[in-house]
């Protein structure tokens, strides 16, 4: 464009659709990146949805439709920073994650019955930090650049190996891009420094200059010339600013402007083969477009468009799936929070026809070359083709990296989530576990909707899913304190000072143990069947001689306590049936051989007479009780053990150490680990269980910057690291779980804490589902769990636990709220195990056998199961069709009309109330 030939897109005019074409309940997320928050291939939409870790997928051909399906892919187990497809395969999504990973997915040609493979077909990393950019090559379908924190690396996905890393960033780098013929590679970063690379050459800059001088967000792009490149960020008043570089004078800029005053990031969008440059700010609702002309170094603004929404971020949409004969020049979809609209920039024509003038060829869909080629120095370029639909030729290419093959039985589908006024259970359907995941498909989230736990789903349940997502049947879930005359108090002279690997007391059905302050370890008992308050003269206690660090009661005794001293040594005690009547000074037995203080006691939950016990000598024991001898010894750990735990089948046990790392053994096999993985950051403490019975471990710990957190692992892979991390609090005290394999749930809560989070797991995406905590005025100084057969069935209770405080002891019951309580809600209780009786004795588990628990139905005789009750007919309110049918005339309506006014006036001929008043004599006014 110059003084003496007028601009072909100079009338360029920006049409935003109604509201009928846009695609609407997209939900998208809030969190920031230096990603754009959407992309867009030929055929799909892809964009960051408001849960942690998944993304929104909804075809490109839906918009204008009656109806739009969305579905939601879990890829990471945390926040999704950035993503791109590949500009050769339309279904091909790389994603990178604060999770810091890399992964490749493809995804599936519509949004209707297709298959996804349940994992990613290429993962790269972990990185040190999180992936910030990913950037695929404009010629190779197999080369990749991402960001992460200082670092650039560019990768053979072929290989899954990196070609080089760029290590020449003084700061966080914010934006990658290659030049048009993927020779070069450009950068913007933190440090307010564009640069300029030749990868193949060598990994430092070749040219470097000052960019913006605000060091918020910068972008780059470079159009269609190996020697222009555009940048934006912000200048030191905060305007947003666009720039137009030479790498042949790369130390200034050609020309410059500034747009306005916006603390959002500005996302520059360039389509380089007609130079049309979209400018749009996140959290504006304000677009322009600009053209470019590298012959004249000139801006030139054609047109700007005000929208009803404001941005949360930009793509445009390929140039081949563009409405060529509507001389539709670019589309760009805008993501705000509840919809995707996409815009059309037309040129506006006479005649509906293909115009040569306006559609130069456009880059094909077949790569030129592979990542060892163009390594080699191959810079062969992408054959063009035209965008005429008389000319075009259908090709299309499917790269080899994640191959269509990967799907398979196991895989699964993408889950639509109906977006219009249709039926939303319409579409939905069930399907085996799956990254992607959808609240309208029931057997895709593991135990809170799965058959096996009893649940029925129904339409209207479906539809609600649907529009909030994966959620737990016990979300509504109640912790209630029962009434004063269940506590026990007036309890004095508590030790709270028990170490961290400690839960502070224990309980079972009949006692509650509970270490005192006074000299001599002493541990009090306390009756269940006895509660109030407890008389002010000391209590008989257990004399153990030396300060307590743990204690258990005997899962299959309900009156023998092991007790562990910090002189290294185990008591074992037996209570008298009918309670402590006096001081015991002489325990049952005692076990010697750690040559350091215990940190924790855990009985085997299948065998009787088997304790494990865990000490600052770093090993663990295993004792056969009955014999009163140390069996095993496992070693291995090169720090403070902090928690153990034995697997459900009593064949495996784990710990966490303060070394970060988790373990697996199996102790009767080898006394060194089978299996070793990365634990939590921080080193104030760790805690380890196993859930979804037996698949995962759940360690809860703190990161590095002292938050509380959730790690989810799989048992068979410690060593690829967590499935899933859940960020809670910042607080002192190590997280202490319990958790009920018959519902699935874990219950979570810290000594000194006010609060008991509730979380429903999945051994699948979205992994934890919240439910409501319980939370009370004044922190409790421990919390303990009894036993499923405690809890009241009638009320709907699943969990019964003990809140100890600093005087007293109060029961907390966990109820879910059930309108037809009369029934039996077999969905909550399904068969438990009978834990109280022992599967196995010491001298068979250790030989080598194994076991498990009978079950028993806690469905209490005489009620119904919910499952089983009649179903009521639906009724539909309707008024009486002569309400309908009695039509009123004019004079009918005033008549009522001044009765109403009438009636509320009151009778004229009524007397007034001070009539009725008795007035003085008249003598008295004088």
């Amino acid at each position: 464009m110059n003084r003496f030939k007028m601009s072909k897109f100079r009338h360029t005019e920006a049409r935003p659709p109604r509201r009928e074409a846009w695609i609407n309940d997209v939900r998208a997320g809030t969190a920031s990146s230096y990603g754009n928050h959407i992309k867009s291939s030929c055929s799909l939409i892809v964009f960051n949805s408001d849960r942690p870790g998944t993304l929104g997928i909804v075809p490109l051909e839906s918009q204008g439709k009656n109806k739009k399906n969305v579905a939601y892919l879990g890829c990471h187990s945390d926040l999704v920073t950035d993503f791109d497809f590949s500009p050769f395969d339309d279904h091909l999504l790389a994603t990178g994650s604060a999770d810091k990973t890399v992964k490749l997915w493809r995804l599936p040609a519509t949004t209707a019955g297709q298959d996804l493979p349940s994992a990613p077909g290429v993962v790269l990393g972990p990185e040190k930090f999180q992936v910030d950019v990913l950037k695929f090559h404009p010629t190779s379908d197999t080369v990749l650049v991402s960001a992460s924190n200082k670092a650039v690396k560019v990768w053979d996905l072929a290989l899954q190996h990196t070609l080089t890393e760029l290590d020449t960033h003084s700061d966080q780098v914010q934006s990658v891009a290659w030049s048009s013929d993927g020779i070069l590679l450009g950068t913007s970063c933190k440090d307010k420094q564009l640069r300029i690379f030749d990868p193949r050459t060598k990994p430092t800059a070749s040219q470097s200059t000052q960019g913006h001088e605000n060091h918020k967000d910068s972008r780059l792009v470079w159009t269609n010339s190996q020697e222009h490149l555009l940048s934006t960020g912000l200048n030191q008043m905060r305007e947003h600013e666009v720039k137009l570089w030479d790498t042949r004078c790369f130390s200034s800029a050609l020309t410059s402007f500034t747009l306005n005053t916006s603390p959002g990031s500005l996302i520059p969008l360039l389509d380089a083969d007609s130079g049309l440059l979209i400018l749009g700010g996140k959290s504006e609702n304000l677009i322009y477009c600009y053209e470019v002309s590298l012959q004249q170094a000139t801006l030139t603004q054609l047109n700007q468009c005000v929208l009803e929404t404001k941005c949360r971020g930009m793509a445009l949409v390929p140039r081949r799936a563009l409405a060529v004969l509507a001389c539709e020049v670019l589309r760009v979809l805008q993501l705000s929070e509840i919809a995707i609209m996409p815009i059309s920039y037309v040129v506006p024509r006479k005649s509906v026809e293909f115009h040569e003038d306006l559609f130069s060829d456009a880059v094909g869909s077949v790569p030129a070359t592979t990542a060892q080629g163009w390594w080699a120095g191959d810079n062969q370029q992408v054959q063009r083709i035209s965008l005429n639909p008389a000319h075009r030729r259908h090709t299309s290419f499917t790269s080899c990296l994640v191959p269509t093959e990967l799907s398979s039985p196991t895989a699964t589908q993408l889950q639509e989530v109906p977006m219009s006024d249709t039926d939303p259970s319409e579409g939905s359907f069930s399907s085996p576990p799956s990254s992607l995941t959808s609240p309208s498909t029931p057997s895709s989230l593991g135990r809170s909707l799965s058959s096996t736990s009893g649940i029925g789903t129904s339409p209207s349940q479906r539809s609600l899913q649907s529009l909030l997502g994966p959620t737990s049947k016990f979300r509504h879930a109640q912790g209630t304190v029962l009434h004063r005359d269940t506590h026990i108090t007036n309890l004095k002279g508590l030790n709270l000072t028990t170490p961290g690997e400690s839960d502070g007391f224990c309980a079972n059905r009949l006692h509650v143990a509970v270490p005192l302050l006074s000299t001599g370890g002493q541990v009090a008992i306390l009756e269940l069947r006895k509660p109030g308050r407890l008389p002010d003269t000391a209590l008989p206690t257990l004399q153990n001689g030396v300060p307590v660090t743990d204690l258990t009661w005997d899962p299959f005794d309900l009156y023998r306590l092991a007790v562990a001293g910090e002189d290294g040594r185990i008591r074992l005690w037996r209570v008298p049936p009918e309670g402590l009547q006096e001081v015991l000074t002489t325990p049952e037995a005692i076990l010697t051989g750690h040559t350091e203080k215990i940190y924790s006691l855990r009985f085997h939950p299948l065998a009787s007479d088997v304790l494990a016990s865990s000490s600052y000598d770093l090993s663990v024991r295993i004792w056969d009780l009955q014999a009163g001898m140390e069996k095993i010894r496992l070693q291995g750990h090169r720090d403070q053990i902090f928690s153990m735990a034995w697997s459900p089948d009593g064949q495996l046990l784990a710990t966490v150490c303060k070394d970060g790392r988790v373990r697996i053994f199996d102790p009767r096999r080898s006394p060194e680990p089978i299996q070793e993985g990365p634990g939590p950051e921080g080193g104030r403490g760790a805690r380890v269980v196993w859930v979804c019975d037996g698949q995962c471990l759940l360690v809860s710990g703190f990161d590095s910057r002292s938050e509380r957190q959730l790690l989810l692992y799989g048992a068979g892979s410690l060593a690829g690291g967590p499935l899933a991390v859940l960020g809670l609090d910042v607080a002192p005290s190590t997280l202490l779980p319990n958790y009920d394999p018959d519902t699935g749930l874990v219950l979570l809560t810290g000594k000194g804490d006010t609060r008991v989070f509730v979380y429903e797991l999945l051994p699948e995406v979205p992994f934890f589902l919240e439910c409501n905590s319980f939370t009370s005025s004044d922190p409790h100084k421990g919390f303990a769990f009894l036993p499923k057969t405690e809890c009241e069935v009638q009320q709907v209770e699943f969990a019964r636990g003990l809140r100890l405080r600093q005087t007293s002891l109060e029961p907390v019951a966990f109820r879910l709220p059930r309108v037809k309580k009369e029934f039996f809600q077999d969905d909550v209780y399904p068969e438990t195990a009978v834990c109280w009786e022992p599967a196995l004795s010491a001298a068979a588990w250790l030989g080598g056998a194994n076991g498990q628990h009978r079950r028993l139905n806690l469905q209490p005789p005489g009620m119904t199961p919910v499952s089983e009750a009649p179903r009521e007919a639906p009724t539909r309110r309707t008024l009486p069709s002569s309400v309908y049918l009695e039509e009123k005339s004019d004079e009918q309506k005033k008549e009522e009309l001044l009765s109403a006014m009438v009636a509320k006036l009151g009778n004229r001929e009524d007397p007034l109330p001070q009539d009725s008043f008795e007035g003085v004599d008249e003598d008295e006014w004088d």
